[in-house]
C-alpha cells in the first residue's frame, strides 16, 4: 500500500464525514446562513475532487496488483462524492418536497452514524498498531537486555580467563627463574669438579714422580 495514497485518503474520508454533516445542517437553514454553508459546501467539493485526482494519479503510478485495489477504493470515493454534489444540487435548488428533505436528514444521519462508526474502526486499527509497537518494542527490549546480560556475562569470563593467564605466566616467569638459578649452579658444581679433577691428577702425578724417584735411588746403592 502506498502512504500517500493513504494520507491523500484520510484526507479525503476526513472531508467526506465534515461534508456530509455540512449539508445536513444545511437542510435546516434558511437564507444568508443557507448560501453561507452551500458555499462551504461547494468548496470542500472541490478539495476532495482535487483529492481524488491526486488518489488516481497516485493509484495508477504503482504495481498493477496493487494499483487494480485502489483503483477500486477510488470508484468508491467517486460514487460518494457524486452523492455529496447530487445533495448539494437539491439542497441549492430550495425545491425540497418533505420526503427529499427527510431523505436527506436521514442520509445525514446515516453516514453521520457510518462516520463515526469507520472513526471508531480506525481508531481500534490504530489502537492495535500502537498495541502491536509496544509489544515489538517490548520483546526488543527483553532481547536487548538479554544480550547486555550475556555480553557481561562474557566478559567475567573473559576477565576471569585473563587472570588465569597472568597467575599462568607468572607461574611460568618463577619456573624460568628456577631453571635459570639451577642451570647456574649445575655450572658451577661443572667447573668445580673439573677443577677437582686437574687437582686430583697433578697429585697422582707428584706421586708416581716421587715413587720413581725413591726406586731409582734405593735401586742405585
Amino acid at each position: 500500500m502506498s502512504n500517500v495514497f493513504e494520507g491523500y485518503e484520510r484526507r479525503y474520508c476526513e472531508l467526506s464525514d465534515n461534508l456530509s454533516k455540512k449539508c445536513t445542517a444545511a437542510v435546516a437553514l434558511n437564507g444568508e446562513q443557507k448560501k453561507q454553508k452551500v458555499s462551504e459546501i461547494k468548496a470542500g467539493i472541490d478539495e476532495a475532487e482535487a483529492l481524488i485526482r491526486k488518489m488516481d494519479l497516485e493509484a495508477r503510478s504503482l504495481q498493477p496488483n496493487i494499483k487494480a485495489v485502489l483503483l477500486a477504493k477510488l470508484r468508491e470515493y467517486k460514487s460518494d462524492l457524486n452523492n455529496l454534489t447530487s445533495k448539494v444540487k437539491k439542497i441549492v435548488s430550495g425545491n425540497l418536497n418533505p420526503s427529499d428533505r427527510d431523505e436527506l436528514l436521514e442520509s445525514g444521519m446515516t453516514d453521520t452514524l457510518t462516520a463515526s462508526a469507520d472513526q471508531r474502526a480506525r481508531l481500534m486499527m490504530s489502537t492495535e498498531r500502537l498495541n502491536k509497537s509496544s509489544d515489538r518494542i517490548k520483546d526488543s527490549r527483553r532481547t536487548m537486555l538479554e544480550t547486555e546480560d550475556l555480553g557481561v556475562s562474557i566478559l567475567q569470563d573473559l576477565h576471569s580467563q585473563r587472570q588465569s593467564l597472568l597467575h599462568a605466566h607468572n607461574t611460568l616467569h618463577g619456573v624460568d627463574d628456577n631453571v635459570g638459578k639451577s642451570k647456574k649452579i649445575l655450572t658451577n658444581m661443572s667447573r668445580r669438579m673439573s677443577r677437582n679433577k686437574w687437582i686430583i691428577g697433578g697429585i697422582i702425578a707428584v706421586l708416581v714422580l716421587a715413587v720413581a724417584l725413591i726406586l731409582y735411588f734405593k735401586l742405585r746403592k
